[in-house]
Formats: structure tokens, C-alpha cells, sequence
């Protein structure tokens, strides 16, 4: 697209006059841009090192959707989707429009949102770094370069991060602000620099197009594909082992974080990765750690400033550090992003009260309940004011940030694909046994991998199992290439009446996380949980 359909573009949005418009760069241009503006610099590993500042993660309180004739009914309201006036979205529109004219140098991607072509999204993104404007190309899907000469957008989003909202003025909560209006769409970003709000903005319009538009099911999941064409999914919340156990050398990744399932299958949201990289090294993520060059971007991490050497160890700006790359960075990633129905789906927490068996078998019905829950654990630490040393986390369907539909919409959408497609749902456990965080030890990923690479075999479907008593789950008696002793969570505790108080507090704490959701499932549904 040529400077003027450019231009005439942005008038949409109430932009009349723009300086230097640098649209569409290869990543090393964007690189040297970065390095000539001062917005990062290069590590000795060849990747673009930036600091987000003040935000170091996204700001889900001053996440708003745009109430109007659009919105009205279908968006579940309430504290993860909150309204916003139209009249108050047009006026911080027309703040960032005078906001954009007075920038000497503005950076445009046109990119793609979704690799099956019969859903995807046309998404133009305009950046004021541009070390986001590499963000954001090496994260969504790359049009070939004949394509961009027809492309013409969907979407537009707007990052800002130097311009500051006035809560007073604005009607904002903060001097930040992330906005969708879908009725326009468009996407505003305002005040922050974590540039995880540009992929995560998208995502959750998909999120709301994708089942009303076009009845596909969207998924906060990785996915990896075996040479025999045996699809898996990984749901989880983050530190979990979401991104690691997909990342297997003897599998095919089709994505990290963010996919459709439609009536052919699976197909990727993205064109790259954006993997959690504190404590990363060669040993234990070789795939992850050698994607990390040059066209990727770090984010947060600590790097000396003399020799340029990268520290993945250290969390003095942030225990989220991330690494931005494409997908073609890891060896043996489908190009395609498409792939058949999935064999497998692994539901992955991280259960630091170290009561939940580390691989259990799921119902279609608990399948349902347990994908509603969303759960893991919080550790002391990972966020202010913790009361206690490890806090239950339920976010359903693992992605409630990014559900602008009440979340037994998308579950019911997992349960049809289920019976559609016979697909097998399994439970894994990433997290503690022997006792929960501080005394017993994390589940070695090396069994965990195995009982993965076991469950995705169709290993574990001819075991004998036994029914859990606390939580109705069925636990196989063998997994191939596993210690048996580590399947039966209570029998890894040296204090049984301990593990059998812990367990009854967390399946309390299932039964009244799920109240919320009883009156919009089925009876079988609702019994699908932990026993009373």
C-alpha cells in the first residue's frame, strides 16, 4: 500500500497530517532504527534487547471494551471486560490522532492474524517504536511481499507509549489505557510499552469474532504435531509448561500460545513466538534458547552493557522476561500453522499445594469442568500482597483476560469438538509433590515429558486407573518410562493426614471458584469436580 492509500487510511481515524511513514521494513532496518533512536541495543547474541519501563506486563485494569450497539449483549461485562463510552473512546481517539501528527517518524506493519486464510484477520498495526513495529512483525503472520500490494485492513491498532491518559480528563484509571472498539475496530494502546498488549489486543478479538462470526473455536493453547500427523494441544496459565513441553525436538511446532479450531482442524493464530526466558538455558530448552538472535527481541532482560552477554538468570527488572521470535527461528516449526484435529489435549497446572496427581485421565464431562476452572498456583512473590505462600489461581478456559464471551461459550465449543472429533483430555501436573511449595520438590520435567510423549502414544489409554478420592480424577496405575511411585500424589507424602487436609482445602476451593458457573452447565457437568 503506497503512502497516500496510507494516509487516507489513518484519516479514518481522525489523522490529517503524519511525518516519515516507515511501512512494512525487514527486520534489520527495524533493528537499526531501534539502535539509531536509542529504544534498545544489540546483545551479544545478535537479539534486540528493550526495556519496557514502568509496565513489565500487561495492565488488565486499564483494559476497556467500547460499549455500544455492538457490545451491548454479547459481552460478558464485569471486571475482566469493562465498558467504556463511545464518546469517551472517540475523544482519546482524537487525542491520539493529534498525538501521531506531532511524531517525527511513525512505523507501520501490515500483517496477518490467523494462517487458515478463510478466517484471518487483516491487521495494520502503526507504532511510535520501532523496536514494536519488530514485535509485531515477527509475532503476527508475514504477507509475502506481492500480497501487501492488495492488503487492506480489518483492524487497525494504534500503540502510543509515550502518550499519557488523564484519568480526570479521560475517564481512564490510570495514565494507561488499552482499548477495542469493535464496532470501529480498532485498538488503542496507550502508556505502556510492554508490547505483549498488541499480540494480546488481537487475540481477544478473536476471540469474539471467531465464534460469532464464524462458529471456530479460539484457544489460549500451544500445539505440536508428531511425523505421524498426532496433533496436541497444551492449555495452561503461565509457568506451567506451556511453551516448554510443546517445544519437543521429536515433534513439529505449530504454535506457542494462541490457536483456532475449525472443521479442518488446527491452525495457528501467529507467525512467531513470545516465550518466558527467565532461568533459560541450552540445557533445558535448546529450541527456545538458539531461536534467541538476531530479528529476535528480549524484553527485560539483563544484559551487560560492555560485553553485551545476555543473563537470563537475573529478575532485578522483572520475573516476566520474554523472548520475541518467528516461528521459522525453531527448528522443524510448520510453516503452514495448520494442522489436522488433535489427537490429544493436555490441560497443564502447576499445583504448588502438591496434592494433584501429576497425570490424570478426564471425561469429556470433567474435561468441561476442569477447562472452566483454568487452574494453578500463585507463589510467594509472583505479585504484592500475597497473604499466604501459595494462592489458587482460576482463570477459565486459561485465558480469561482475553474472553470478551462468557466463558461456557467457549467451553461448550470444547466439549462438541471432543465428541466430534473422539479427541483424548488428560490433566497433567507440573507442579509439586511430596508436599506442597517449600516442602516437597516440583514433578522432574523429564517425567513429565514422558508421561506427554505417553499420553499423545495413546500409552496411558490401556492402563488400569483408580479413582481419586478427593477429586473424582481417574489416575493410571503405569506410564510407560515413569516411576509408578509419583502417580499416586498421596502416597508421595510422608504425612498422609497432612495431604488429606491440603487436599480437601483445594478441592474446596474448586466447588466455590465453580458456583459461578453451575447455573450455565449441564447436571453432569457440575458433578464433574471434586467430590464433597
Amino acid at each position: 500500500m503506497d503512502l497516500a492509500v496510507r494516509k487516507m487510511t489513518l484519516q479514518g481515524l481522525g489523522v490529517s497530517q503524519l511525518g516519515a511513514v516507515h511501512e512494512n521494513l525487514p527486520p534489520a532496518r527495524l533493528v537499526e532504527a531501534s539502535v539509531r533512536r536509542r529504544e534498545g541495543m544489540l546483545a551479544e547474541n545478535g537479539a534486540l534487547v528493550c526495556r519496557t519501563g514502568k509496565r513489565t506486563g500487561r495492565s488488565p485494569r486499564d483494559r476497556f471494551i467500547v460499549e455500544n450497539g455492538f457490545t451491548r449483549e454479547p459481552v460478558d461485562w464485569g471486571a475482566v471486560n469493562k465498558p467504556f463510552p463511545a464518546e469517551r473512546f472517540e475523544r482519546l481517539l482524537a487525542k491520539a490522532s493529534a498525538y501521531l501528527e506531532n511524531l517525527e517518524e511513525v512505523y507501520v506493519v501490515d500483517a496477518y492474524a490467523g494462517a487458515d486464510p478463510r478466517y484471518r484477520l487483516n491487521v495494520q498495526v502503526v507504532c511510535e517504536y520501532a523496536w514494536q513495529a519488530l514485535f509485531t512483525r515477527q509475532l503476527f503472520r508475514r504477507p509475502a511481499r506481492e500480497e501487501l500490494d492488495a492488503f487492506e485492513p480489518d483492524w487497525t491498532v494504534i500503540s502510543l507509549p509515550g502518550l499519557l491518559t488523564d484519568p480526570e480528563e479521560d475517564g481512564t484509571e490510570s495514565e494507561t489505557f488499552v482499548g477495542i472498539d469493535f464496532e470501529r475496530r480498532v485498538v488503542l494502546i496507550c502508556g505502556t510499552r510492554y508490547a505483549g498488549e498488541i499480540k494480546k489486543s488481537i487475540f481477544s478479538v478473536l476471540n469474539f469474532v471467531l465464534p460469532t462470526e464464524h462458529g471456530v473455536f479460539p484457544m489460549h493453547c500451544s500445539a505440536n504435531v508428531g511425523p505421524g500427523g498426532d496433533v496436541a494441544l497444551f492449555f495452561g496459565l503461565s509457568g506451567t509448561g506451556k511453551t516448554t513441553l510443546s517445544s519437543d525436538p521429536e515433534r513439529y511446532l505449530i504454535g506457542d500460545d494462541e490457536h483456532g479450531w475449525s472443521d479442518e482442524g488446527i491452525f495457528n493464530f501467529e507467525g512467531g513466538c513470545y516465550a518466558k526466558c527467565i532461568d533459560l538455558s541450552r540445557e533445558k530448552e535448546p529450541q527456545i534458547y538458539d531461536a534467541i538472535r538476531f530479528g529476535a527481541v528480549l524484553e527485560n532482560v539483563v544484559v551487560d552493557r560492555i560485553t553485551r552477554r545476555v543473563d537470563y538468570s537475573d529478575a532485578s527488572l522483572t520475573e516476566n522476561t520474554r523472548a520475541a521470535y518467528p516461528l521459522e527461528y525453531i527448528e522443524g516449526a510448520v510453516g503452514s500453522g495448520r494442522a489436522g484435529h488433535p489427537a490429544a489435549v493436555l490441560f497443564l497446572t502447576a499445583d504448588a499445594f502438591g496434592v494433584l496427581p501429576p497425570i490424570s485421565v478426564l471425561s469429556p464431562e470433567q474435561a468441561a469442568y476442569y477447562f472452566l476452572s483454568g487452574y494453578t498456583a500463585k507463589l510467594a512473590g509472583t505479585e504484592a500482597d500475597m497473604e499466604t505462600d501459595v494462592e489458587a489461581t482460576f482463570s477459565a478456559c486459561f485465558g480469561a483476560p482475553f474472553l470478551p464471551l462468557p466463558p461456557t461459550t467457549y467451553a461448550s465449543m470444547l466439549s462438541e469438538k471432543l465428541r466430534e472429533h473422539g479427541s483424548r483430555c488428560y490433566l497433567i501436573n507440573t507442579g509439586w509433590s511430596g508436599g506442597p511449595y517449600g516442602v516437597g520438590e516440583r514433578v522432574d520435567i523429564a517425567a513429565t515429558r514422558q508421561m506427554v510423549r505417553a499420553v499423545i502414544a495413546g500409552n496411558v489409554d490401556e492402563s488400569k486407573t483408580y479413582t481419586d478420592p478427593f477429586f473424582g480424577l481417574e489416575i493410571p496405575l503405569e506410564v510407560p518410562g515413569v516411576p509408578s511411585g509419583i502417580l499416586n500424589p498421596r502416597e508421595t507424602w510422608a504425612d498422609k493426614a497432612a495431604y488429606d487436609e491440603q487436599a480437601a482445602r483445594l478441592a474446596d476451593l474448586f466447588r466455590e471458584n465453580f458456583k459461578r458457573f453451575e447455573s450455565g452447565v449441564p447436571e453432569e457437568v457440575r458433578r464433574a469436580g471434586p467430590n464433597v
